[in-house]
């Protein structure tokens, strides 16, 4: 009872972000933990207490068990309403109200996106002050949405993530559209008419990823406009070059999870390491795949798929040093617990609901998917993988989106075969191509032909299967799901029936 407790814990968790998010911002988060603290400490004392044998309920471990259970909702909870509040409650909440002009010190959160007139980003501010007289700084701490204008702009939309920056600009609260950004924990948002000065990356790790970055960048300088942008969405995650025509043909095909950064590309990237790291004792090592793992997040920038991705590599690797390596469903449930007990707000991001149902289908349905398909080995475990991994974001794209395209298992058959091999020579010929474009261009320009090959196949691929449009819609599952019901209903009661008359048919009465 205890272990299916625990195994419950993710859902005890979102069921409590989710009371959290509708009872709504609340400093209340430390009388939530004394709650659920004692309710723990009810637990314990009442497995410890004596009790009589012969009585199975109570029993200590089912009440333990719901305790624990009670607890971590309680923590979902004061998470989510503690989150909430610091968007409502901060140091600069007045000047926000007021539209105040500011100057923000802090360090950029992920790569400023737009053109050389109007520039996005997001920042994370250490310090701000006032443009008053006799203002002094003062600490801040939060995450504010910056939109840039004219010369502010094109300096802006050149740095990249973890660059510091000292702004000047207008403060405005969330409003309208904007309020979507609160679920990347941005409070406000500053309009920025200065960008006072930049900054090199103060953290190492995001000195070492942007250098790592910008490597793999250069390496595919010799590619084509389109295989190029394809590469940085692929191996990095970012579609910021990405042709808006090439983004719909791949999210019409479903193919748009290949633009997103996720497990593959991180198992890739350990498979690649692994020999590398071979032979160093094995706490070295296990701090040396932590490291990569870290480097390689920072350098795709954190998004909510590459988080899943990482936080299921890190569990499985630990696992696996101490001994106890376990189940892909059972990683996926710490690692969901953990990331969302650290960040309660993934719980709103698509990007993340979409990793985890994919996930959690393949670990599921894959393995029966499989035993149902009759040919090839290859053959079953591509569409039982495919399969399971679109049933499992089937849920999400029909509510978000309102429908699934059905040509998605087709061509993700087609197109995912070659991501493997695009991903992995990718990623080593765009290092390697990056160390030898100046002294030897004409071999980086022959180490980038395969990678050239296999993206314009996967292109293809996505323009071909975007012109077949053929969706599943939420009314059609609906009906479907209502009509299968009934048929089920129907099946169930005429066996019913004729299990009565067979019954009756062989009831022998006995003679007077």
């Amino acid at each position: 009872m205890l272990v299916k407790a625990v195994s419950a814990a993710p859902v005890a968790l979102i069921l409590g972000i989710l009371i959290g998010d509708y009872l709504g911002p609340s400093p209340s988060h430390l009388f939530l933990f004394g709650v659920a603290i004692f309710g723990s400490l009810a637990g314990i004392l009442f497995l410890s207490s004596p009790r009589d044998k012969s009585t199975s309920w109570p029993d200590a471990v089912s009440f333990l068990a719901l305790s624990v259970l009670l607890t971590i909702v309680f923590m979902g909870v004061s998470v989510e309403q503690r989150s909430l509040n610091g968007l409502e409650n901060w140091s600069l909440q007045d000047a926000v109200t007021k539209r105040s002009e500011v100057t923000l010190w802090g360090s950029v959160v992920d790569d400023p996106h737009g053109s050389r007139w109007t520039t996005e980003a997001r920042v994370r501010v250490d310090k701000a002050r006032l443009n008053q007289s006799g203002a002094q700084p003062f600490d801040v701490n939060r995450i504010i949405a910056v939109r840039a204008e004219a010369s502010a702009a094109r300096r802006l939309v050149v740095l990249s993530a973890g660059d510091g920056v000292v702004l000047r600009g207008w403060l405005h609260p969330l409003a309208g559209y904007d309020r979507y950004l609160r679920w990347f924990h941005v409070a406000a948002v500053i309009v920025a008419t200065d960008l006072v000065s930049a900054s090199r990356p103060k953290s190492l790790v995001y000195l070492v990823a942007n250098k790592s970055r910008d490597l793999v960048l250069d390496g595919t300088a010799d590619l084509s406009s389109k295989p190029r942008a394809l590469m940085a969405g692929f191996l990095l995650g970012d579609t910021r070059d990405i042709d808006p025509e090439v983004i719909n043909e791949f999210r019409s095909s479903g193919l748009s999870h290949l633009l997103a950064v996720s497990g593959s590309n991180v198992a890739f990237v350990l498979v690649l390491v692994g020999p590398l790291v071979s032979r160093f004792p094995r706490l070295i090592r296990l701090g040396a795949i932590f490291l990569v793992l870290i480097i390689f997040g920072a350098m795709t920038r954190w998004e909510p798929s590459v988080l899943r991705a990482c936080a299921m590599a890190a569990c499985a690797v630990f696992a696996a040093y101490i001994g106890r390596p376990a189940r892909g469903v059972r990683l996926l449930g710490i690692a969901v617990f953990l990331l969302l007990l650290a960040d309660p707000f993934l719980l709103h991001s698509v990007g993340f609901l979409l990793s985890v149902g994919a996930s959690l289908g393949i670990c599921l349905l894959a393995p029966i998917i499989a035993l149902w398909l009759r040919g090839p080995n290859w053959f079953r475990l591509a569409f039982a993988t495919t399969a399971a991994a679109q049933i499992g974001v089937a849920p999400v794209l029909l509510v978000v989106f309102g429908s699934i395209p059905l040509v998605s298992i087709p061509a993700n058959l087609l197109a995912v075969p070659l991501v493997g091999p695009l991903t992995v020579w990718g990623l080593a010929s765009g290092v390697a191509s990056g160390l030898i474009n100046l002294p030897a261009p004409d071999l980086a320009g022959a180490l980038q032909w395969p990678t050239e090959v296999l993206a314009e196949a996967i292109l293809g691929i996505a323009n071909l299967t975007s012109q077949i449009p053929i969706d599943l819609s939420l009314p059609a599952v609906i009906g479907g799901l209502v009509i299968g019901g009934l048929f089920a209903l129907g099946r169930s009661a005429l066996r019913a029936l004729r299990r009565r008359m067979i019954r009756e048919r062989e009831l022998v009465l006995p003679s007077r």
